[in-house]
């Protein structure tokens, strides 16, 4: 058994943004469980051919490590697999890190007033497990769980009649099998979201052939960027003021971006006509242009960044499926629309569970609800980190914590810092989440983004939770919106402790207050 005061739950971006910011409020006494056999998270498990970013490099990192090496202006995913572990060198975390550890549960004992947290070593239960032999199981006793497990971390597998019998090499963007040799072969490619936009341009270039199934196309706009070139690393090296300043500038353009995905009418418009030039000069042929222009609002769905993607799928090495994958028969692909395709090799570029977290299912709190049946009706938290009916717990990168215009590293750093100083208020009590300050902050979530595209733009994204209808996963407003909510919770959002005269006076921090008509929250 192995005491602790905090334990988190995933080495990713989160969980060492987390770990970093405990050390900085003076918190020694913690622990990083990561079920992988390395650090990183997304960034690790991601290695298909073409995985990068398509937020800003210089935006997409920790403030307090900047880092002047990136090779251009997205950065590529092993770049930021490295990145993440050289930030946990400089920070001195591996000795807090348990890598190759799984949480098989975790279960808020009232008694104890504790979370007991089991764990496995040794699983392998990440595509980033080197095979390393594990030293056993352990139970963690921690005053308080952060689940940092990421978003994008189960794949979801289509449920298609036949698919397990495909005959040919067989997996998930996600997971990619480098062992399987795609050269020369008829390869097929189902969806058309964020990874697939890079991996078809990539097996154009070594495939005989592609074949893409598409459900619904995607607004795309054009990528840009360019390579720094030595000479900006080396200026970035030299004067970090000059780095700060590109930050600052990448930040404005992210925040500005804001109101053409949410559904700004003009800053909509103008965006629209930008990807549907981008779509018309890159491909000519109009019955092909036709069936990858959407048909719904722009912003509803992600919006996607890629200057490849259209120039591949318009050369003869690939061919669009308007439609879905409706069967597999063998080899053969039977498309929505009743065709036929004859394929050596299927790559599912379909998404992750989203709106329903596997780790959800092992999590218990009071009176042993777990968290799944807390969210049976769709993820709520206040001030998107904690959760009514389960004690000393943090959810980092969970319900509404998300972004569909700027970098999500932003939204962790503004969530740990919100952990840290409600954990400096504690003074050893337990932390219960008054489950109306949950349901209100709830409602602010849905009113804000009753009007946004994400609800009204006629397209069925991975936003919002089918459950509830809601918009569950990102936060309808800016960074700066999120990061003002934050600072107006006081400590009135968690119940008095037994022996409080008033609700509110636990917490120090500035008054409350309501939001205002028109804000994004």
């Amino acid at each position: 058994m192995t005491r602790v005061e905090v334990a988190i739950v995933g080495a990713g971006f989160a969980g060492i943004g987390m770990a970093m910011a405990l050390r900085r409020a003076g918190r020694e006494d913690f622990v990083v469980l990561e079920r992988g056999a390395s650090v990183g998270g997304t960034w690790r498990d991601n290695t298909y051919p073409g995985v990068a970013c398509d937020v800003p490099s210089h935006l997409y990192g920790f403030a307090a490590h900047p880092n002047p090496t990136w090779s251009g202006t997205y950065a590529k995913g092993a770049e930021i697999h490295s990145y993440l572990e050289h930030v946990v060198e400089v920070e001195g975390l591996s000795d807090r890190l348990r890598l190759r550890t799984t949480m098989r549960d975790a279960e808020w004992d009232a008694g104890g007033r504790v979370w007991r947290i089991g764990t496995s070593s040794g699983t392998g239960a990440s595509s980033g497990d080197d095979g390393g032999v594990g030293v056993g199981d352990d139970v963690i006793v921690a005053d308080v769980l952060v689940l940092a497990c990421g978003r994008l971390t189960e794949p979801t597998i289509p449920r298609i009649a036949g698919l397990e019998q495909f005959p040919g090499p067989l997996f998930h963007s996600a997971r990619w099998d480098h062992s399987a040799d795609l050269t020369g072969l008829r390869v097929g490619v189902v969806g058309t979201g964020a990874s697939a936009v890079q991996i078809v341009p990539e097996l154009k270039r070594v495939a005989a052939h592609v074949t893409l199934f598409q459900r619904t196309p995607a607004w795309i706009v054009p990528r840009g960027g360019d390579a720094y070139s030595d000479a900006d690393r080396a200026r970035f090296v030299a004067d970090p003021s000059s780095l700060e300043a590109l930050r600052a500038d990448l930040y404005a353009e992210g925040e500005a971006r804001f109101a053409s995905r949410s559904g700004d009418s003009a800053a909509a418009a103008e965006a629209e006509a930008v990807a549907l030039a981008h779509l018309e000069r890159q491909v000519a042929d109009p019955a092909l242009r036709a069936a990858l222009t959407p048909d719904y609002a722009f912003g509803c769905k992600r919006v996607l960044l890629s200057d490849e993607f259209y120039p591949a799928v318009a050369s003869d090495a690939v061919s669009l499926v308007p439609g879905a994958l409706a069967a597999v028969e063998g080899s053969t692909l039977v498309a929505s629309d009743g065709t036929r395709h004859e394929i050596d090799a299927l790559v599912l570029a379909t998404g992750f569970a989203s709106t329903r977290q596997p780790y959800a299912d092992l999590v218990a709190g009071e009176d042993g609800q777990t968290l799944a049946e807390h969210w049976s009706g769709g993820m709520t938290a206040f001030a998107s980190t904690v959760v009514a009916g389960f004690p000393n717990l943090f959810v980092l990168n969970g319900p509404n914590a998300s972004l569909g215009h700027s970098s999500s590293v932003l939204m962790i750093e503004e969530q740990a810092g919100y952990v840290t100083r409600v954990l400096d208020g504690r003074s050893g009590r337990v932390l219960r989440v008054d489950p109306d300050a949950e349901r209100q902050y709830s409602d602010e979530i849905a009113q804000a983004a009753a009007s946004t595209r994400w609800m009204t733009g006629g397209c069925r994204n991975w936003y919002v939770d089918e459950r509830s209808g809601r918009l569950a996963l990102l936060w309808p407003g800016t960074v700066d919106a999120f990061r003002e909510r934050l600072a107006r919770a006081d400590g009135s959002e968690f119940l008095p402790a037994p022996d409080a005269a008033h609700r509110g006076r636990e917490l120090p921090g500035p008054d409350r207050e309501p939001a205002l008509e028109g804000s994004p929250v």
